[in-house]
């Protein structure tokens, strides 16, 4: 199999629950959507707007010399083939901003906003690497730039308001460059712990520590004491009997039925 890999799925999804990310990466059951407030998208499309064509002495001084080049492009990398894994894995997302210095390098930047630690910061690596990777190792569709010297985070930290005039409001902060020193064998050893995770049983869910995990056990259980005894009721799909994958409800000319959400890979079904 190879696995479809979204740079911004490697951090948070990832790390919150394994359960819930093999079943969007794998299965294709994805989390309800919850979108970010308004603002920080504002914000960050704001800022990458205004970095467009600067030189990045502009965005921080500590960055090399060169010019913001490319704004919001979708990368895809070619196919990837880790050491000791049967299946591989492909990455396909959209990064914020990306230089081309004077030197003829890139450097490839994230907007993020609040207060900088070091644990977000290793996390967020994973996605620099990500676009790094698929720039460098491009599907023949995808954007080729290479090679990338450079990887960081801009921090906006909104530390004042002033009020210029009654009718406008304005934020102040400090901007700060946060390096991520490149680590290609340390990316690509996490990339074959997630390709070892896919290929595995479908982890146990994780009430304690993701809420998604807890809100299905819950209402699964709720279902279960009004009495909803048959899999079309309940509020949790039965399981595949071949593969063990959850299972999606189908219509087909003889009426609804279960089948298995790793179709046409697996074509188990059961009856409703």
């Amino acid at each position: 199999m190879n696995y479809r890999l979204s740079p911004s799925d490697l951090t948070f999804l990832y790390d919150s629950c394994k359960h819930c990310f093999v079943l969007k990466v794998k299965y294709g059951i994805s989390q309800p959507s919850i979108p970010l407030p308004g603002v920080f998208s504002t914000i960050a499309s704001l800022q990458k707007d205004f970095y467009s064509e600067k030189r990045t002495e502009l965005v921080s001084p500590d960055l090399p010399p060169g010019l913001v080049k490319y704004g919001e492009k979708r990368v895809r990398s070619q196919e990837l083939s880790l050491p000791g894994c049967s299946s591989t894995c492909h990455i396909n997302g959209r990064f914020d901003i990306v230089a081309q210095l004077d030197d003829n390098t890139y450097a490839v930047m994230d907007f993020k906003t609040g207060n900088p630690n070091e644990e977000k910061s290793v996390m967020y690596a994973r996605q620099l690497h990500a676009y790094a990777v698929s720039l460098e190792r491009p599907a023949p569709d995808g954007l080729a730039l290479s090679p990338i010297s450079k990887l960081g985070l801009l921090y906006f930290t909104p530390s004042s308001c002033e009020r210029p005039d009654a009718s406008r409001q304005v934020l102040q902060g400090p901007m700060k460059w946060i390096e991520i020193e490149r680590n290609d064998p340390g990316f690509l050893g996490f990339l074959r712990e997630v390709v070892e995770l896919l290929d595995g049983p479908l982890p146990v869910a994780d009430p304690d520590n993701c809420d998604w995990c807890k809100y299905r056990i819950e209402t699964r259980g709720f279902a279960e004491m009004q009495g909803a005894t048959t899999a079309s009721n309940s509020a949790t799909p039965p399981t595949c009997p071949e593969c063990s994958a959850p299972m999606r409800r189908r219509s087909g000319k003889r009426g609804d039925f279960w089948s298995c959400s790793r179709y046409p890979d697996c074509r188990a079904t059961r009856n409703i």
